[in-house]
This record gives structure tokens, C-alpha cells and sequence, in this order.
């Protein structure tokens, strides 16, 4: 039985006293508070829920590009990980923790919340690494390690890099137990915005048109809310290269040793950018870098090959013509949801040419096309 299992177990059990002791708690209780409790809890359920499925792993164990940018990045760095102790943040199957003692890592604390650590056990039992990787079902704030750690290895990233709001825990995580000279896998993110044209825009309208001989009815009065509704989600998909108008700018720049939690409470850039040439912008698109000791990069870009992350799409109300050197200048804002904390509230601000500022914002939740 480890240390690390006793320790949650106690930690369990004074989270149960502690709410028998608030059932019985005289005096004045802020019911607002606990409501926002509720909540926070009930979003966290469903987001652990959701990685207890199969669906989710399968997708990104099927995305080569990031699991071997992960596997050459700790293979690579095995000097740095070679007999130390090492941390999994959100493990999932574990693979990242397998490539952590194949580079040698004296122990490693596979934390996963959601219920696949049932699973990233058995992994663990067929591959025969249970006496150097430790399981621990819970969330890593409650985790009370035994040891300080010497690297934390977490896949955190969500799309337009903060979706689902994992980067906290592990910081949280880093300034509690991991050494002053430690290291973190990766060790730097950065994020970027271009604007875009999407060439198949025109087509997905035109549908309403072709209703007409098809059916014999006129279904034109549903174009603008077809406009209105695709420019209301936040899409995810890949791009291509061509769809880029212009050079993207950087939102922000990471470096994950120093970073703190308020770095990520409201993530702002202005921006300006000049158009390559004659076409129509639809929309603004990111996408992100994250970076490992040793040089290496995973990215997202359209100019790469394709992640599951893809790239995440913001379309404008109504696009808008451009030529070449065209100036669009603007703002992003981009921090967790007031209500739900694993999702995004993003606005942008933006001014095509001489043409009128306009104002959008976005919630990214659970209902990105």
C-alpha cells in the first residue's frame, strides 16, 4: 500500500468530515457562494465524465504528430529524466508515463480524475511497470506527494490552447512540488491569430438557393441566419495554408517555469495586419506552439501537418473584401467563462480598412462545429 494511496485516502476522508461538519454549521451561510460551488463542481464532473469515454483517447493516440513529439521530446531530454521523479499530470492511458521510464525515470505518478485510470492501471499491469508507475485516481490539487518532484510531463493543452482550462492544475501543481531546478514537458507555449478566407463560405449559403429547384420553394430569407449562425459558433478544422491573408501576430508567449495562474485570467493582444493580396476575410483563426527542452516543437500551424487540435475558427458577422496591404487592426481578449470555468469567453475588436470597428464576442463551450 503507498504512501501516496494513504495520504488521498486521508484527504478523503477530511473532505467527508468537512462536509458533515458544513451540514450542521450554525449561523450565516452564503448561499450564492455555495451555488457558485455547485456549479464549478458540476462542470468539473462533466469534463472528467467525458474523458472516461473511449472516443477522446482514440483520437488522440491517433494523432502521431503529437504523441511523437511528446515521445521524441522525452526520449531526447532522457538525461534530464533518467533516475528522477517524475509527474503525469492528466495521464489518460498513461503512454506518456511509459515513455517517461523508457527514458529512465526512477518513479512516475500517472494522475489522472476521470475513471480511465481504471484502465491506465491495467496498461500499466501489461507492460509491467507497476513497481515504477504509480496510479493515482484523483485530481492532481488533492494529490499530497510523497517527494518533491524533478520533471512534470502534462498534455494540457485545449483548443486555442486554453480551452478546457488544464494549464492551472499544473501550474498550481509545479509551485507545490516541483524542485527550483526541475522541468516541465513542455516547457513554453505560444499562441497565434491570422485573419482568413474560407472559400467553401459562399457554397454553404448557396444551399438555400438550391432549395428552389429542388423542391420547388424559395428558402432565400434563410440565408442570413445561416450567416448569423455560423459566424455565432467557434469552429474547429483544419485549413489550408492558402486560406491565410495575412502574416499572423502573436497573442502571448508562455514560458511555463514562471507563468502563474493570474498570467491566464485575461489573455489580451492588440494586433495589425496587412492582407497578401485580393480576396475576402471571413473570419480570424489561431492556433498554437508548445515547446520542450532541447529545441523541440509541437505545433498546430495550417503550415504543418495536421493535429487533432486543427486550428479554431472565429467568423466575422460579414465578410468583407480586401486587396493587398489592406490594413485590419484589433484586439483579442481571450479568459475562462464567469460560469463555467473550462470554457472560453473570447471577444475580438477589429477594423477592415477604412470601414467601421466592430465588436464580436464568442463563447467557447461544449458546442464547437
Amino acid at each position: 500500500m503507498s504512501i501516496v494511496w494513504i495520504w488521498n485516502m486521508v484527504c478523503f476522508m477530511m473532505d467527508i468530515i468537512a462536509y458533515f461538519m458544513s451540514c450542521f454549521k450554525v449561523g450565516h451561510t452564503d448561499d450564492g457562494e455555495n451555488e457558485e460551488r455547485k456549479k464549478r463542481q458540476k462542470h468539473d464532473e462533466d469534463y472528467f465524465t467525458s474523458y472516461a469515454g473511449i472516443c477522446v483517447h482514440e483520437e488522440m493516440l491517433s494523432d502521431t504528430i503529437r504523441t511523437n513529439a511528446y515521445r521524441y521530446a522525452i526520449l531526447k531530454n532522457y538525461e534530464s529524466i533518467r533516475g528522477k521523479v517524475v509527474a503525469d499530470i492528466g495521464a489518460g492511458t498513461g503512454i506518456l508515463s511509459v515513455f517517461c521510464i523508457q527514458a529512465g525515470a526512477k518513479k512516475v505518478y500517472a494522475i489522472e480524475a476521470s475513471d480511465i485510470a481504471k484502465q491506465t492501471q491495467a496498461i500499466v499491469d501489461e507492460n509491467k511497470m507497476t513497481d515504477r508507475i504509480e496510479v493515482v485516481h484523483n485530481t492532481v490539487e488533492k494529490v499530497i506527494f510523497p517527494e518533491k518532484l524533478d520533471v512534470i510531463v502534462s498534455e494540457w493543452m485545449g483548443y486555442c490552447l486554453f480551452y478546457e482550462s488544464m494549464l492551472p492544475c499544473v501550474l498550481q501543481c509545479r509551485d507545490r512540488w516541483l524542485r527550483k531546478d526541475g522541468e516541465m514537458f513542455p516547457s513554453m507555449a505560444s499562441l497565434y491569430i491570422a485573419p482568413f478566407t474560407d472559400n467553401d463560405y459562399d457554397n454553404r449559403l448557396d444551399f438555400w438557393s438550391e432549395i428552389q429547384s429542388v423542391y420547388k420553394l424559395s428558402m432565400e430569407c434563410m440565408k442570413p441566419y445561416a450567416r448569423k449562425s455560423i459566424s455565432k459558433q467557434v469552429h474547429v478544422t483544419s485549413i489550408s495554408p492558402d486560406s491565410i491573408q495575412a502574416y499572423a501576430e502573436q497573442i502571448c508567449h508562455l514560458n511555463l517555469k514562471t507563468a502563474t495562474a493570474d498570467d491566464l485570467q485575461n489573455v489580451q493582444k492588440d494586433f495589425t495586419f496587412h492582407c497578401f493580396g485580393q480576396s475576402n476575410i471571413h473570419g480570424f483563426t489561431t492556433w498554437f506552439d508548445v515547446g520542450f527542452p532541447e529545441s523541440i516543437t509541437l505545433t498546430t500551424s495550417p503550415y504543418a501537418e495536421q493535429t487533432h487540435w486543427s486550428q479554431t475558427l472565429f467568423y466575422i458577422d460579414d465578410p468583407c473584401a480586401v486587396i493587398q496591404d489592406t490594413v485590419i487592426k484589433g484586439s483579442i481578449s481571450i479568459k475562462p467563462h464567469i460560469d463555467a470555468h473550462r470554457f472560453l469567453d473570447i471577444c475580438i475588436t477589429y477594423q477592415i480598412g477604412d470601414g467601421p470597428t466592430h465588436y464580436k464576442t464568442y463563447l467557447m463551450n461544449d458546442c464547437i462545429t
